[in-house]
């Protein structure tokens, strides 16, 4: 068993604040989209943004579920997205096991987290 992707729903009114997002700030290339759709492929793995009648609102625990994106270069990325909006709630910082992290939200307040392995 292996994890194909990864769905993140919101309602119909934030759709395209979350879309935007997704594609003027982080910067991702849309696989496929429709209204209140849009696929991005990730290597192999696909993250979708959609909408869902039962998700109302921001997300209220937001530390429950992260999205991990690898970066090659933590420190460049902080910038981009810095300058391009992003919001982060946690600037890079090395951690024990050697690799960097830092977190960024998404307009509905989804965590993403950027991570860069250790040099070996």
């Amino acid at each position: 068993m292996r994890i194909t992707g990864v769905i993140i729903s919101t309602e119909l009114s934030r759709f395209a604040a979350m879309r935007d997002f997704y594609v003027d700030v982080l910067g991702l290339q849309p696989r496929s989209q429709r209204p209140e759709f849009v696929n991005f492929e990730l290597q192999d793995t696909r993250l979708t943004i959609t909408t869902h009648s039962q998700v109302t609102g921001a997300n209220r625990t937001p530390g429950r579920l992260l999205v991990n994106m690898a970066v090659e270069d933590i420190e460049a990325e902080f910038r981009r997205l810095s300058a391009a909006g992003a919001r982060f709630v946690r600037t890079p910082e090395r951690e024990k096991w050697g690799g960097t992290v830092a977190t960024l939200e998404d307009p509905d307040g989804n965590y993403l987290q950027l991570f860069q392995l250790p040099e070996e």
